[in-house]
């Protein structure tokens, strides 16, 4: 079949949920994308964040191959060795101490509230709690997740939805002190903003959130499903800080490709908080999801992905602001390591179909927002070639 007929089979058959792009992927090679008609693409979103080592590593598909061929799926009546090792190690890079593997990060997410909602339940048998999120957040697209998600076109249609939640204003931190009270169990929210338009925390408000939170015994929950990984040049965004969130969430890159995330929680919240019965899940954790979690894991320390992140990361804010610079439509450059956006005066539609033309992959977030998510191996030469296809684009959708 070409192109138009693949499109069409799909929405015959497809929820529109999405206005996809006119595009069909067949395969990649390291920070490249190919389609159907073997066109090549730069890629600088990396499937939103989730191929973080590129595509096709040979010692990652070699290690999913071994496993396939041993077995796939048990359940969590059972342990398997994928599932042991990758624990071991995900805890330990996140510096947390128990985790629980979900199919997604809005699961993680629905993991990390029933955790912070059955400790506040211990503690005072009661079941009038608060949660504090913040304005233009994003944490998914279930009902929990939605209703701590600081967007309220995306919660409308589907509300009422769990306990109360008060939203407060990002790095304004009496916005946050404001908002507490003696019902309020949990604070949630990004290290960095993703989908709101890249916004990364400053360190007072990170802080003092934390600060916050433990003088009052309510839980801070740390969303890096998006930020975490590595991508703004830490293991974690909360490890550039002097914080230990209760709970953190984590997916995308942690699998490398493969439909895999985590909440994790320190000792002190796993002992008074979920025990058997109260959470499960068929799917997760599963030998095959594990063994990609435990190879890329094992990549991330023999490759010095951090190392990269923070080199590359360097150069591109440096290239993104000279793109500010010439370009009189731009706005705002925003960001850390690799997770960077420009605000535009401007949609940016016009700008990522200019660059899909050009051979660029890019995308949104939120209206006015470029976002630039590439591989985290990544070099300089890719930066160049980024932006020089950027440089094309921005004339083509301005002139």
């Amino acid at each position: 079949m070409n192109t138009q007929e693949y499109i069409d089979q799909a929405e015959q058959a497809l929820l529109h949920t999405y206005n996809r792009y006119q595009i069909v992927f067949d395969h990649g090679d390291g920070v490249y994308l190919y389609d159907t008609d073997g066109k090549k693409y730069l890629d600088f979103v990396s499937g939103i964040g989730v191929y973080a080592l590129g595509y096709n590593v040979k010692e990652y598909n070699d290690a999913l191959k071994a496993q396939i061929d041993k077995i796939l799926h048990t359940s969590n009546y059972y342990y398997s060795a994928p599932l042991a090792s990758a624990a071991k190690k995900l805890t330990e890079f996140a510096h947390m101490d128990k985790v629980f593997f979900t199919n997604s990060g809005a699961e993680a997410i629905e993991g990390a509230l029933k955790a912070a909602i059955k400790y506040a339940y211990n503690k005072n048998h009661s079941h009038e709690h608060e949660i504090i999120a913040m304005d233009h957040s994003f944490h998914g697209r279930t009902c929990g997740a939605l209703a701590v998600t600081g967007k309220q076109a995306y919660r409308e249609a589907f509300e009422p939805l769990i306990c109360d939640v008060k939203f407060a204003t990002y790095n304004d931190l009496d916005s946050v002190k404001a908002l507490i009270s003696d019902k309020t169990c949990a604070v949630i929210m990004e290290t960095v903003q993703g989908e709101g338009g890249i916004y990364p925390g400053n360190k007072e408000f990170i802080e003092g959130v934390d600060k916050l939170c433990k003088e009052n015994d309510i839980l801070l929950i740390l969303d890096e499903i998006q930020c975490g990984m590595g991508r703004t040049g830490s293991n974690y965004a909360w490890h550039k800080f002097d914080v230990k969130p209760d709970i953190m969430t984590t997916a995308k890159a942690v699998g490398g490709g493969v439909p895999v995330g985590a909440f994790l929680l320190t000792d002190k919240v796993a002992n008074a908080s979920l025990v058997a019965g109260d959470h499960g899940t068929t799917y997760g954790g599963n030998p095959f999801v594990c063994a990609a979690v435990d190879k890329v894991l094992d990549l991330f320390e023999s490759g010095h992905i951090i190392d990269n992140v923070v080199n590359v990361g360097e150069y591109l804010y440096e290239k993104l602001e000279e793109i500010c610079a010439e370009c009189g439509h731009a706005v705002e450059h925003r960001g850390v390591g690799l997770m960077q956006g420009i605000e535009f005066d401007v949609p940016v539609a016009d700008i990522i179909n200019s660059a899909l033309k050009n051979g660029l992959v890019l995308i949104n977030a939120g209206t006015n927002i470029l976002r630039f998510l590439p591989p985290l191996v990544i070099t300089r030469g890719d930066v160049d070639t980024m932006t020089d296809i950027l440089r094309t684009a921005l004339k083509e959708a301005f002139n």
